[in-house]
């Protein structure tokens, strides 16, 4: 199972989009007060047990925790803030993003075989 990093901070996320140069970002905004961020959160943690999420730098935005990060994020790269919601960022922009009842594992394989 491949880990993910949860980004707390503006100053982490910073960091991390500067990463984005050399290997893809998957970034994944949960709400822990939400049943279809909950179902969308199952199928991140299936997506981290394939192969294919260890090709990306997998991040977690828990949105009651850290919602000026999830902002700043949506302010960064031109995509507005939803939740439960999953964005892989390539050198600093944003290739690829999807919602809600659309966030499934498959489609997370699919999206990081495609980046």
């Amino acid at each position: 199972m491949t880990n993910y990093q949860e980004i707390t901070t503006t100053d982490m996320l910073d960091e991390i989009l500067k990463s984005s140069e050399q290997q893809p970002i998957l970034f994944f905004k949960h709400s822990k007060t939400c049943g279809v961020s909950s179902r969308a959160f199952a199928e991140f943690q299936r997506y981290l047990q394939s192969p294919e999420s260890a090709q990306v730098r997998n991040c977690l935005i828990v949105i009651q925790q850290a919602r000026d990060v999830s902002n700043e994020l949506a302010r960064l790269i031109g995509v507005q803030h939803e939740s439960p919601q999953a964005i892989i960022v390539r050198e600093g922009r944003a290739v690829w993003n999807e919602s809600h009842f659309t966030l499934e594992s498959g489609a997370l394989i699919e999206a990081v075989r495609k980046t």
